[in-house]
């Protein structure tokens, strides 16, 4: 097939035209792929936060339900659980590596070391932090449980005589920080609500059992950080 000369124009024509329509074009479809991509990379992190989420609630939720079955056993029937379990290389470990603060409340006559780890072993000797949890002190919740002895003074013991408005002091290795008592209740044990973050706060959390004897509930003291302490 023989081209003419008119053919060759209007073909290189079109070229012209297709590669002016592809050069005003590209712009757009460049932004297109970089939207896709985008899009794609918010979708994976998205995804990935809330897998990091679930995971968390789930190691929550695990933990407190093993800190439940603690206080539910009682300060008695679990030191006794947990020396039986300690093996040799547990008692010979010094009980400062874990101890990481100490709690001070004035208005019940109390002060306790705090231990990482609500553990039966941590809670015969003081209270345990909830290492799920918020570190101490931090923005966050951070929870600390502590068994309710039936000696008067003990442990958790006079909890239940707080009142919002009093202070807690926390006393940790290189630094202290003190709270502010905003909410008092009884919750049933699998409340896990107690445990919630509040925005940009650094709240405490006191867990204990009520009532003093054949508890059936938790007495949740919560509180707020009082800044600058100075």
């Amino acid at each position: 097939m023989k081209l003419t000369g008119t053919t060759v124009t209007k073909i290189a024509s079109y070229v012209l035209i297709a590669a002016g329509l592809t050069v005003l074009a590209f712009p757009f479809v460049r932004e297109y792929v970089q939207d896709r991509e985008q899009q794609r990379i918010l979708q994976e992190l998205e995804q990935s936060l809330s897998s990091g989420d679930l995971v968390r609630s789930y190691n929550i939720q695990a933990e407190y339900s093993r800190l439940s079955n603690v206080l539910d056993e009682g300060l008695e029937q679990a030191a006794m659980k947990a020396e039986a379990s300690e093996s040799p290389e547990d008692s010979q470990e010094s009980m400062d590596d874990k101890t990481i603060a100490i709690i001070q409340i004035d208005k019940i006559d109390l002060k306790l070391p705090i231990l990482e780890g609500a553990t039966a072993k941590n809670m015969k000797v003081g209270a345990g932090h909830m290492t799920e949890t918020a570190p101490l002190g931090e923005i966050g919740n951070s929870a600390v449980a502590a068994h309710r002895a039936r000696t008067k003074g003990r442990m958790f013991n006079r909890l239940d005589e707080m009142e919002v408005g009093d202070r807690i002091d926390i006393r940790m290795r290189n630094s202290s920080v003190a709270y502010q008592v905003t909410d008092i209740k009884v919750v049933l044990p699998t409340d896990l609500s107690v445990l919630k973050s509040d925005g940009d706060k650094a709240v405490l959390t006191l867990i204990t059992c009520d009532p003093l004897v054949n508890p059936t509930h938790r007495l949740i003291v919560h509180a707020e950080k009082i800044e600058d302490q100075g």
